[in-house]
């Protein structure tokens, strides 16, 4: 897009709403480096910090009726 045809419109914005451009545009650049900093980034290695997570459940709960029971949680 032009420079000048954004310029237009964002003079023809009340000021309320001029904030809620630059705070969008904000958001925008923000996604845009976190995707290119994720499509650079080497992969991560999976950790277990749930672990244990639903120990408490096991003894209501068998394994399998747990794996019901997460598919009505999500």
């Amino acid at each position: 897009m032009e420079k000048q045809l954004i310029e237009k419109k964002l003079h023809q914005l009340p000021e309320h709403l001029k904030k809620e451009v630059l705070d969008f545009i904000d958001s925008l650049i923000a996604k845009s480096h976190k995707r290119s900093h994720n499509n650079i980034a080497e992969k991560k290695e999976f950790n277990f910090e749930w672990e244990g997570g639903l120990s408490d459940l096991k003894a209501k709960y068998t394994s399998i009726e747990l794996q019901h029971r997460s598919m009505d949680w999500r």
